[in-house]
C-alpha cells in the first residue's frame, strides 16, 4: 500500500498548507468540469483547515460540499457535523457553495437513504475528499465491529449506508469505502504521536480490522504533533 506522508512542524502550518492544496485541486477540477464535489470529515480536527479554505479564491458556486459521514441528529444538536460545516466552512467566499445534506427529518436514516443518495450520485466521483482517522483505525463512520461494516467495504457498496457501532450513541450515515476511495484526490488529516503510531500499525492489517486501509492507496496523509 502506497501513500504520501507529509510531516508539518505545527498544526497551523498544516492547516494553511492543506487548505491551499485542496483549493488548488478544486480549481484544477473546475477547469474541466462544470461542477465538482468536495467531501470532508466532521469533528474538531478539520476546523482550522475550514477556517483557511473558506476564503480561497475559486468559483465556489460550482462546488458541492458534503460530509463524509454524519451523526443522525438534527442540525440544532451540538453533535451535528453539518452545523460545524455551516459555521466554519460555508462562510466567507465558500458561502456560495451548495451543501448536499447527509441528514433528513426522520427518526432513523434507513427511510431517507435513497433520497439523500440521489442528490449525491450526479456529482460523483468526488473531486477531493478530506478524511480523518480514529484511534480504532476507523474512517468516516466505517468502524471496526459496526453492523454494516462488510457492506460499507464491498466493491459494489451503495453510495450511503446507515451505520451503528459499539460506543456510538446515535446511528450514523456514511459514504461507502468505494465512494471515498474513488475520489480524484484523497487527503487524510491526523494529529499527534498516537495517531501516527496507529496509522503505521495499520499496515498489513485486514481492512475489516483497519478500515482506513480501504482509502489509503495513493492518498496524502497530513500529520503534525
Amino acid at each position: 500500500m502506497s501513500y504520501e506522508f507529509r510531516d508539518y512542524p505545527d498544526r497551523e502550518m498544516l492547516a494553511i498548507d492543506l487548505a491551499n492544496v485542496i483549493a488548488g485541486e478544486l480549481r484544477a477540477a473546475l477547469g474541466h468540469e462544470e461542477r465538482v464535489a468536495l467531501a470532508v470529515a466532521g469533528g474538531t480536527s478539520p476546523g482550522p483547515v475550514f477556517d483557511a479554505l473558506c476564503a480561497a479564491d475559486l468559483d465556489w458556486s460550482r462546488v458541492d460540499v458534503l460530509l463524509t459521514d454524519e451523526r443522525w441528529v438534527p442540525e440544532t444538536s451540538e453533535r451535528s457535523n453539518t452545523r460545524l460545516l455551516r459555521e466554519r466552512l460555508l462562510v466567507d467566499r465558500a458561502a456560495a457553495a451548495r451543501l448536499l445534506p447527509l441528514h433528513a427529518d426522520a427518526e432513523a436514516p434507513e427511510g431517507r437513504l435513497d433520497e439523500l443518495a440521489a442528490a449525491i450520485a450526479p456529482v460523483l466521483p468526488l473531486a477531493v475528499v478530506l478524511l480523518g482517522m480514529g484511534a480504532d483505525r476507523h474512517t468516516a463512520s466505517i468502524f471496526p465491529g459496526a453492523d454494516k461494516l462488510d457492506e460499507a467495504l464491498a466493491p459494489d457498496a451503495p453510495i450511503l449506508l446507515p451505520m451503528r457501532a459499539p460506543g456510538a450513541p446515535e446511528p450514523r450515515i456514511t459514504l461507502s469505502a468505494q465512494v471515498l476511495d474513488g475520489a480524484m484526490a484523497k487527503h487524510i488529516l491526523i494529529y499527534g504521536a498516537e495517531k501516527r503510531a496507529v496509522l503505521e500499525g495499520a499496515r498489513g492489517l485486514p481492512v475489516r480490522d483497519a478500515p482506513i486501509n480501504a482509502v489509503l492507496e495513493d492518498a496524502v496523509v497530513h500529520w503534525a504533533e
